[in-house]
């Protein structure tokens, strides 16, 4: 049996196809104001606004590319069992051909029934723009993103991930956005744990630390946790 790799990964996974994120320079949170287009709130004053960045996302998703860092993840999988838990709305793990990806917080290319959220729909390039009156099945949808003052239905399962993991690693992540940033207090004793990011934050003792973006930090993990080396 392999051992069970479970890799938690952020925005800095993805920066590197393009992806903007919302807290570096340039990023959205200085285009948009997150409230206004990320959370509850901001969903019920104006969906029409809400519905209209999310296209804008879409677009832009479907530009970018899976990075060598996405495609370095799915090398390790000859190897050991890796489980994905990210943070990220995009697909790109997805379409590098990860095979076990658990979204945190949504995925940007779905949206869901506003009166039965278990009702899923997936778009497709050609009709990704969606609108307050757009209806699927009977159902007015919305994205299917989980905003700012909502629950996180999959941190649960992915607490039991982490609770699981023979290796853990963190990649791209700032470890400031919860509950995400608190996956890493579920790790067994004794448990390798990595951490990955060009701008890494405070970490506990014993983490072992590569200061780099995504595409070279999981080159260097790879050498790492190569086996047969």
């Amino acid at each position: 049996m392999k051992p069970k790799l479970v890799i938690s990964t952020g925005a800095g996974m993805s920066a590197e196809s393009g992806i903007s994120t919302f807290r570096d320079a340039g990023g959205l949170w200085e285009k948009y104001p997150v409230m206004q287009v990320a959370s509850a709130d901001g969903y019920a004053a104006n969906p029409a606004l809400v519905h209209e960045f999310y296209n804008q996302r879409r677009h832009d998703l479907l530009k970018a590319e899976p990075n060598a860092g996405h495609l370095g993840l799915v090398d390790l999988e000859q190897w050991y069992d890796v489980y994905v838990i990210t943070q990220n709305v995009d697909d790109l793990h997805e379409r590098a051909g990860s095979k076990n990806v658990l979204h945190l917080h949504g995925e940007l290319m779905k949206v869901r029934a506003i009166d039965d959220e278990t009702k899923v729909y997936t778009l497709h390039p050609g009709a990704l723009d969606t609108t307050p009156d757009t209806v699927i099945d009977g159902h007015r949808v919305r994205p299917h993103i989980v905003f700012f003052q909502e629950a996180v239905p999959n941190i649960e399962p992915a607490i039991q991930l982490v609770s699981e993991a023979d290796v853990f690693v963190v990649i791209g992540t700032s470890l400031n956005v919860y509950p995400a940033a608190g996956l890493l207090h579920y790790v067994r004793p004794g448990t390798p744990v990595y951490y990955i990011d060009p701008h890494p934050a405070s970490v506990p003792v014993g983490v072992t630390v590569l200061p780099l973006p995504a595409t070279q930090g999981v080159a260097r993990l790879a050498s790492m946790l190569n086996p047969v080396r």
